[in-house]
C-alpha cells in the first residue's frame, strides 16, 4: 500500500488473504465445481451447456470492495473468477485459489478505476466493438462467439461478466492512446538507435516465444509474483492453453495477443530470460525466471541462428525497347546510354535523365538475392555511388546507379515495425503510471 493511497481495509491491509475461512471455503466450493473443464475444452464447442447464471445480481449479496463510493459485489468477484477459470482453462485447488481470487479482484478494481476515467473523458464503447473484439479471440482460438458464450453457459458465467471486461480493456486503450498520443511520439533518433543495436545482435540466436510476465507491483510482491508463476507452469504442464492463461494473467502488452511476443533478439529480452532461453530446445516450457520487479514463464516455439543478408539500394535510368524490337533498337539505346553514363550518379540521375528525356525511377532497398539475373550481374563489383554499364532486359535498355550496400541482420524489422514496437512500449509505460496515479488517489476498500 503506497503512502499517499487512501485503500483501507475493514480487515487490514490484507483483507484478501485474510478473509474468514467460511468464505474462502464457499469460494473454493464454487470454483471446484468447475473443475472439469479440462484445458482442450475451453472453447470446445461439443461441452454440454449448463444453465445460464443470471445476469441480475441476487438480492443480499455481500460487497466484495468499494472503489470510490462505487460497489464491487461478492456476485462480481465470484462471476470474475468463474471467467477466469472457463477461460484460461487452469483447474483449481486450494494452492492457486487465492492466486485467482487476488487476479479477480484486482482486475475488478482496476476496471472500476478505468471506466470511471472513461465515463469522466466521455469515452464509450459500442456493443458492435465488443462484439466484434470477442470474435477476434474466438477465431484466434479457432473457435466461434457462439462456441465463447457455450462455455460461458456451461460455466455458470454471465455474458456480461465477459462483456464488462472487454469493454474496459478497449475503452482504456482509446483513452490512453488519445491522452498519451504526443508524449509517445517517437523520434526517427530512436528508431536509428534501435535498429542499430538490433542489427548488432542480430548475427546471435532469435528465439520465438509466448510470454507470461507477473508485475510484482500488480500482484503483491516479488514473492506472491513467484508463487503465481509457480502455479501457473503448473497448470500449463497438465495442458492448459498458453493463449488463454497469457490472456488472464499475464501483465505484459503480449497479453492482448495470447502472450505471443514473436520473434525477440538477445537484446529484447532481460539477461535472466536469455540465459533460460539459450538453454531450452523448441517446444520447452521455462520454469519462472525471477528478474527485479517479476517473473517471466517463456515458452520456445522456434529457435534460428542469426546471420546476414545483403542489401542493395538502387535508382534506374531507361529507354523502353520491346523485347522483338529490330537490334538496331537496341545498340541506339544502349549507345545513348553508355554516352551519358560517365556523367550520371546517383545524386543526379533523374536530373540527367531529364536533359537526355529517357525514364527514370528508384528501384529502392532491395535483398541482392532478390533481384533480377541481369540486375544482379550488372552491378556486380559497382561502389556505392558507381554506376553500371547499359544493360538489356526484355523491357529496354538500363543504368543501374549503386546508391549504397548493406549486410541487413536477418529477423531484423522494419523502420516502421520498429517504430510501432517503440510507440507500444512507451505507451504501455505511460499507461502504467496512469493507472497507479488512479489506484494511489483513490479510496478503495475491501470488505
Amino acid at each position: 500500500m503506497t503512502a499517499g493511497n487512501r485503500e483501507r481495509s475493514s480487515a487490514g491491509p490484507m483483507a484478501i488473504r485474510g478473509q474468514r475461512p467460511t468464505m474462502r471455503r464457499m469460494l473454493f466450493a464454487a470454483a471446484c465445481s468447475l473443475a472439469a473443464i479440462s484445458a482442450g475444452a475451453v472453447l470446445a464447442q461439443d461441452l454440454a451447456p449448463l444453465p445460464e447464471a443470471p445476469s441480475t445480481r441476487p438480492m443480499g449479496e455481500g460487497v466484495a470492495a468499494v472503489v470510490n463510493d462505487e460497489i464491487i459485489t461478492s456476485y462480481d468477484l465470484r462471476q470474475r473468477m468463474t471467467l477466469i477459470i472457463a477461460t484460461s482453462g487452469v483447474r483449481v485447488t486450494e494452492q492457486n485459489l487465492p492466486q485467482i481470487q487476488q487476479q479477480a479482484l484486482r482486475s475488478l478494481v482496476d476496471e472500476r478505476l478505468q471506466m470511471q476515467e472513461l465515463k469522466r473523458f466521455s469515452v464509450e464503447i459500442p456493443d458492435s466493438q465488443v462484439d466484434q473484439e470477442i470474435a477476434g479471440i474466438a477465431q484466434s482460438n479457432n473457435s466461434t462467439p457462439e462456441a465463447l458464450y457455450a462455455v460461458l453457459d456451461g460455466a455458470g458465467v454471465s455474458h456480461d461478466t465477459l462483456r464488462a471486461q472487454i469493454r474496459a480493456q478497449l475503452g482504456w486503450r482509446i483513452l490512453v492512446g488519445e491522452k498519451f498520443r504526443n508524449r509517445a511520439r517517437i523520434g526517427e533518433d530512436q528508431i536509428d538507435a534501435a535498429l542499430a543495436r538490433m542489427e548488432a545482435s542480430a548475427a546471435k540466436p532469435q528465439y520465438l516465444i509466448g510470454e507470461v510476465y507477473l508485475d510484482a507491483a500488480q500482484v503483491g510482491g516479488q514473492q506472491e509474483a513467484l508463487d503465481g508463476a509457480n502455479q501457473l507452469v503448473d497448470q500449463l504442464v497438465k495442458g492448459a492453453p498458453f493463449q488463454a492463461v497469457a490472456r488472464q494473467f499475464s501483465n505484459a502488452p503480449s497479453a492482448a495477443n495470447g502472450g505471443d511476443a514473436g520473434w525477440v533478439l538477445a537484446d529484447d529480452v532481460p539477461p535472466e530470460v536469455l540465459t533460460a532461453l539459450q538453454n531450452m530446445n523448441p517446444g520447452q516450457l521455462s520454469r519462472p525466471i525471477p528478474v527485479r520487479d517479476g517473473v517471466w514463464i517463456v515458452y520456445l516455439r522456434e529457435k534460428r541462428e542469426g546471420g546476414g543478408t545483403a542489401m542493395v539500394t538502387l535508382k534506374q535510368m531507361f529507354i523502353r525497347v520491346a523485347a522483338d524490337a529490330p537490334q538496331a533498337d537496341v545498340d541506339a539505346a544502349t549507345a545513348k546510354l553508355a554516352a551519358i553514363q560517365p556523367n550520371v550518379n546517383c545524386d543526379n540521375i533523374g536530373e540527367q535523365a531529364g536533359k537526355a528525356n529517357v525514364l527514370s525511377s528508384e528501384l529502392g532497398e532491395q535483398e541482392v538475392s532478390a533481384l533480377a539475373p541481369e540486375f544482379a550481374q550488372a552491378i556486380t563489383g559497382v561502389p556505392d555511388g558507381g554506376v553500371s554499364a547499359p544493360l538489356r532486359t526484355p523491357v529496354g535498355v538500363h543504368l543501374l546507379a549503386v546508391c549504397s550496400h548493406r549486410t541487413a541482420a536477418a529477423g531484423v524489422p522494419t523502420r516502421d515495425q520498429i517504430g510501432g514496437r517503440l510507440y507500444g512500449q512507451q505507451l504501455t509505460m505511460l499507461a502504467k503510471r496512469y493507472l497507479r496515479d488512479l489506484r494511489n488517489s483513490a479510496t478503495i476498500e475491501y470488505r
